[in-house]
């Protein structure tokens, strides 16, 4: 009797870490798909490139806004109305934003949407920052400063240089991850608390 409760533990322990290694790696087939070459013709820039001349109309009003060029750093956030994580990350950027008011870090916001969607969503999710409309695709803004992955949210770091400093795939979950990722970039102007 010993011999065969000694077998199936073994067995029940065996066939769990099988499982356990098998949703591992599901998961993050699932959660972190894999990187898509660019469109054909299109220049994805690299940490450190300046940015090119990037324009995209605000949500209310259709003004163009540019992207590009020096200036106050920029953290420039990608999301879509769709995307579950964006929705709860928007309060969490509103609150860095505000943190940072008038002479830090400027949170703009990307939304790859129609105008009415959009909307919508920040009916129900207000931001106090900028937040200009693109329409999503392969050869999105996202995708020309790296999102090779087509996940959103996606966040960059743009130096008061208006060059790339860095990338984020995902949300942040609070306004101090959000500090701690751009105190982690040497040479930011931060307002950070």
């Amino acid at each position: 009797m010993k011999r065969e409760a000694v077998l199936t533990w073994a067995a029940i322990l065996v066939l769990g870490s099988i499982s356990a290694g098998l949703g591992w790696w599901l998961g993050h087939r699932t959660l972190l798909p894999a990187e898509r070459p660019p469109p054909p013709g299109l220049t994805v820039l690299a940490v450190g490139d300046a940015l090119p001349p990037l324009a995209l109309p605000e949500l209310d009003g259709g003004r163009m806004r540019s992207l590009s060029g020096p200036g106050r750093p920029r953290l420039i956030n990608y999301w879509a109305s769709w995307c579950g994580p964006c929705r709860k990350e928007m309060p969490v950027l509103d609150a860095y934003a505000t943190e940072q008011g008038d002479n830090g870090v400027q949170v703009i916001g990307i939304a790859l949407d129609t105008p009415a969607e959009a909307r919508a969503f920040l009916r129900e999710v207000p931001v106090g920052f900028t937040v200009l409309l693109e329409t999503p695709g392969r050869g999105d803004s996202s995708v020309r400063l790296g999102n090779s992955r087509g996940i959103l949210p996606y966040t960059v770091l743009v130096d008061a240089g208006g060059r790339l400093a860095k990338t984020h795939y995902g949300a942040f979950p609070d306004a101090a991850a959000v500090r701690e990722w751009v105190r982690d970039q040497p040479g930011m102007n931060s307002n950070a608390r």
